[in-house]
């Protein structure tokens, strides 16, 4: 398994836009600004009220990735930053922007019961963020890493 969020996502994504034909000048722009956009999503997403609640659907596979407003949120991002900016024409930007629901799905069902305490909870989305499998006592010590892990630590007043 990868060893955080940031990993799943780039692999997803390298594995999903594998297929189709990016232009070799802007292919690491494209893979890179189209995981940067899905982790984005997630970063403004935890913020909002109800933030938390959205990405532990996402993530347990309880809301489908293709209706879900992290998803919208996620191509939005992509289209505006990065797509607007490539002229890589309308066929491609549509191919390459109908991958994030594809890529957001993949990352359905990563969030399961890490903490051992019989439940999902918001301990186990910042373990999974982290990197996954650790103990509860090892897990209580910190808010999660990176950015997010840092997002999440200033919402819920962390020292982060």
């Amino acid at each position: 398994m990868a060893t955080n969020i940031l990993d799943l996502i780039s692999s997803a994504v390298s594995s999903k836009a594998g297929n189709l034909e990016i232009p070799v000048q802007a292919k690491d722009t494209v893979l890179k600004g189209m995981s940067d956009s899905i982790f984005g999503s997630l970063t403004q997403t935890v913020t909002k009220p109800g933030g938390i609640d959205a990405i532990k659907a996402l993530l347990t596979g309880s809301t489908s990735a293709a209706s879900s407003p992290i998803t919208a949120l996620a191509g939005n991002l992509f289209s505006n930053n990065i797509l607007k900016n490539l002229n890589l024409g309308s066929l491609l930007n549509g191919k390459l922007t109908a991958l994030i629901p594809t890529v957001m799905g993949s990352l359905s069902g990563i969030l399961k019961d890490q903490d051992g305490d019989g439940d999902v909870d918001f301990q186990d989305i910042l373990i999974t963020l982290k990197g996954g499998n650790q103990t509860k006592k090892q897990s209580t010590g910190g808010l999660g890493g990176g950015l997010l892990g840092g997002i999440l630590g200033k919402v819920l007043g962390g020292t982060r």
